[in-house]
């Protein structure tokens, strides 16, 4: 049992952080991050890591730093929010094709426009297919937690691609919550040394980074980065199994709550998971066969474990918290039909819920359970979820 705490989400992520003492950490402020790496300076100030920190003029900025950091062979760690992962766009497909495992805790927040600073998983979700993994947290120990493995996921030889742990904006960030933490020397055992494979510096091996890559070998490359997102579904769950036989908390794709016997199931990501919980107990308490299953790891996608997990089920809800705007679906929703094609007989409605950070009341989640216990899940388009008509 580790020491326990009370911190908030982005103080449990810097506390990681400070424990992991990264060579380098590039970023630039933004609404709800901004905390994270205020306390994060903290610590450099107070000299209790040896961590560089490099102040930049943009998030564009901060992931470039971050590259050429990562490339010349340091570990490297950054944060940022909504509009500011969309300001690093460009930079983030750099550092996956280049195989640079950064590690991004992203709090997530709304894309403007309109300005929003508050929380829906828009800013995640537009980037899921830039090449980075993704884990999605349900409170602020699990932002502790998954930051910690995050590192060890990125830097696996096999692997060699970045991370990108999250969990919801002002929900978890600012939230004070009850943690164990890990003693510095525990931690630093568990994520090891890091020992670039091919960095610029090393003169007696040289290197190239960013070359023009055209017919020739393009394609070879992606596809060696695609297979290398496929292996991720190994290292994580081994590295979940370390980290459970060290904190006693062990950690998968997914945590499936009371599903083995359900008829009806609700599947989301991150803090609303912990509301759907308290509501399965209650209906559970009047007889009703309901589960949960909260997704931890969205890239890369569990398909053939999630369908195992839940589709014996009659009737399945994917919550989405950004909007897809393809008329159809939201992201996460079009990722479960497509895994349970095939696989499952059971009905798949999808419900867009909680944009800009509205609260996603616990009637609503009864409503949603109702709805699939009566036949009027949203089948063939999404519904949106305690939106005013």
């Amino acid at each position: 049992m580790g020491r326990v705490v009370a911190l908030t989400g982005n103080e449990a992520a810097a506390e990681a952080m400070r424990q992991i003492d990264p060579d380098v950490v590039a970023a630039y402020p933004i609404t709800p991050q901004t905390e994270l790496m205020h306390k994060f300076a903290d610590f450099v100030a107070d000299g209790l890591v040896k961590t560089e920190v490099i102040l930049v003029e943009s998030e564009h900025s901060a992931m470039s730093a971050c590259v050429g950091a990562c490339a010349a062979g340091a570990r490297v760690m950054t944060a940022t929010s909504a509009n500011g992962l969309a300001l690093m766009w460009e930079i983030v497909y750099i550092a996956a094709s280049l195989r640079l495992p950064i590690v991004m805790t992203v709090v997530n927040r709304a894309l403007s426009g309109p300005i929003n600073i508050h929380c829906d998983h828009s800013d995640t979700m537009g980037c899921r297919d830039s090449g980075w993994i993704q884990l999605y947290g349900e409170n602020p120990q699990e932002a502790y937690d998954n930051l910690i493995q995050a590192l060890k996921i990125a830097e696996h030889p096999d692997i060699l691609l970045p991370v990108m742990p999250t969990y919801d904006g002002f929900i978890i960030s600012h939230t004070l919550e009850r943690l164990e933490v890990l003693g510095d020397d525990e931690v630093k055992r568990f994520v090891g040394e890091f020992k670039p494979a091919h960095p610029l510096l090393d003169l007696s091996r040289p290197v190239t980074y960013g070359p023009l890559d055209l017919q020739d070998y393009y394609f070879e490359h992606k596809k060696a980065q695609a297979e290398a997102m496929k292996r991720a579904k190994g290292v994580v769950r081994a590295v979940g199994e370390e980290y459970g036989r060290l904190t006693g908390r062990s950690y998968g794709f997914f945590d499936a709550y009371r599903t083995e016997d359900a008829e009806q199931i609700i599947l989301c990501l991150g803090s609303s998971a912990g509301t759907a919980k308290e509501v399965v107990d209650e209906l559970r308490e009047k007889g009703r066969r309901v589960g949960v299953l909260k997704l931890r790891m969205f890239r890369p996608f569990p398909a053939e474990e999630l369908a195992g997990a839940i589709g014996h089920a009659s009737a399945i809800a994917v919550l989405d918290r950004a909007e897809g705007f393809n008329g159809v679906s939201g992201p996460v929703g079009l990722e479960v039909r497509s895994a349970l094609y095939g696989r499952s007989a059971a009905l798949v409605g999808n419900y867009i819920y909680g944009l800009g950070g509205r609260d996603l009341r616990p009637e609503l989640i009864v409503q949603v359970f109702d709805d699939l216990a009566g036949g009027r899940a949203p089948l063939l388009e999404a519904a949106h979820l305690g939106v005013r008509e």
